[in-house]
């Protein structure tokens, strides 16, 4: 199948498009800043099935459900659907936990960083920088020979489970089903959990951004990877129109561009922890070989080893809330930082013994 969407005008218009789709579920009821975010979005799944007990964010988002379905089906039609597995899967599940730690002390992924700065919230200057010293850091041990080993073909029916798992998710929120009084699945009545666009329009705009995702590549890391390895700005030209895309929508049509750092939604002003909370996501994304939501996308494609990834992340996030390490509006939680410098150390460490050569 020809590949329009993998050309320098097709990553153009898939950051495009998914800056547009951003903003306007932002719009249509999802968190402000937070159109679409992987992390947030897993958290509030982490919470909606009992994961962590934080009542504000709990509910199944069918954005991540989309994402998974919209890359499965693509891959599947275009011929790039190769289930595979078997590569360093525990290192990668603690990658992900970590994953989550950093995101969460920032408050948001790479997609959401972006997101944050399109609506003027300066807060995501200082966790993007943190984001590139984090990427940057992984392309030194990459350039060592950084591997985690290569991963194996395995039956087509292995790649289906995950796929699967985002059908029972959103089963799960359809008929919203109480498996025990007081028990999951939990659904937030305040804060950002309780705001969400229509079911239907969410899941839309994920299968949508999911297939184009796949067939264009489209990944933050991968694009300050490519700057950084290669000089290569494709995809970072599609990250760059979702920036600006979404800038121009909030500013000039909805009126959702806020200026400043105080009062930013769902954001806090400690810039020292929202620089290393990215540079832990950022490290641990690029040890792993892709942001979430390129995870998101390779586990719709069957590759085992990202939905381990994906699980770690989930998992993380039920960890940060339940051992007092997820920021709030208020600031980093309570071991937050040391949750920080824990995860940096772990990725560093990684980074070192998993090298199959050293740098010359």
């Amino acid at each position: 199948m020809n590949n329009l969407f993998a050309s320098k005008k097709g990553i153009i218009a898939v950051g495009a498009f998914i800056g547009i789709l951003a903003v306007l579920l932002q719009y249509l009821g999802n968190p402000a800043n937070m159109g679409i975010c992987v992390a947030c979005f897993e958290r509030d799944i982490a919470g909606a099935l009992g994961l962590h007990r934080a009542a504000v964010v709990q509910y199944i988002r069918p954005e991540i459900i989309g994402l998974v379905l919209g890359a499965f089906f693509i891959a599947l039609v275009s011929g790039e659907y190769r289930p595979r597995a078997g590569s360093s899967t525990i290192i990668r599940f603690f990658l992900g936990v970590f994953a989550m730690t950093g995101a969460l002390v920032f408050l948001g992924c790479p997609w959401r960083a972006l997101l944050r700065l399109s609506g003027g919230d300066w807060n995501a200057v200082t966790g993007l920088l943190g984001l590139m010293t984090g990427i940057a850091a992984g392309v030194l041990f990459l350039k060592s020979g950084y591997s985690l080993g290569r991963s194996y073909p395995n039956k087509k029916s292995g790649g289906w489970v995950f796929p699967a798992f985002m059908i029972a998710l959103f089963l799960l929120l359809v008929f919203r089903v109480t498996f025990a009084e007081g028990g999951p699945v939990f659904f937030s009545a305040k804060g950002p959990g309780s705001m969400h666009a229509n079911i239907w329009i969410s899941l839309g705009a994920g299968l949508l951004i999911g297939g184009l995702a796949q067939r264009s590549r489209f990944c933050t890391m991968g694009a300050l990877r490519d700057i950084i390895l290669a000089r290569d700005l494709h995809l970072a030209s599609g990250v760059i129109a979702l920036v600006v895309t979404a800038f121009l929508l909030n500013f000039f049509v909805l009126g959702q561009f806020k200026a400043g750092f105080e009062g930013q939604p769902v954001a806090h002003t400690m810039h020292l922890w929202n620089f290393l909370g990215m540079v832990l996501a950022g490290l641990a994304f690029a040890l792993a070989g892709g942001c979430p939501g390129r995870q998101l996308i390779l586990a719709g494609e069957g590759d085992a080893d990202s939905g381990v990834f994906v699980m770690g992340m989930i998992v993380g996030a039920g960890i940060s809330h339940n051992f007092a390490m997820a920021s709030s509006p208020a600031g980093v939680g309570a071991f937050g930082p040391a949750a920080v410098i824990i995860g940096i150390v772990f990725c560093l460490v990684i980074g070192f013994v998993m090298r199959e050569k050293m740098a010359v």
